[in-house]
């Protein structure tokens, strides 16, 4: 699982995934990757399930690069518990991706196997239908322009 070693503040405040990401919009590593379309908080859970669909995918012909991180935790409180006495417990850890962000890459792989794989993790990762009823495709493969 993908957890912080060391955080300066046990509870930060939410962040927000609502917005146009400023950086790591770009491939930079790899040819292929995964874009987000609509921001989202990922769990660490789903990005571990998503890199062991990529490694089954990929075997020992090419090489991954997660670039996404899940350094903000979510709180929660149990059940039945009454209002007041302080923040819940960490719940679980998430990664905030904002709209555009590239999430995957892959390098040293054929076409072919990159797009099965990168398609294979969508159904991994998040899909809010309920606020995002107009859109058809949450995630976009990319391939790095030659042309540059």
């Amino acid at each position: 699982m993908l957890i912080p070693k060391k955080t300066k503040y046990r509870f930060p405040h939410k962040i927000s995934y609502e917005g146009k990401v400023k950086g790591n919009k770009e491939l930079t590593w790899g040819e292929y990757g995964l874009q987000i379309q609509v921001g989202a908080w990922i769990k660490n859970n789903q990005i571990e399930a998503a890199r062991k669909v990529i490694v089954r995918f990929l075997r020992k012909e090419g090489k991954m690069r997660i670039n996404i991180f899940p350094h903000l935790s979510r709180t929660k409180k149990p059940l039945e518990v009454r209002m007041g006495s302080g923040k819940g417990s960490i719940d679980n850890w998430v990664a905030v991706a904002k709209n555009g962000t590239i999430m995957f890459e892959l390098k040293e792989v054929s076409k072919e196997v990159a797009n099965q794989a990168l398609k294979a993790i969508t159904y991994k990762l998040p899909k809010n239908k309920k606020r995002d009823k107009n859109i058809k495709y949450h995630y976009k493969i990319v391939e790095k322009n030659e042309s540059k």
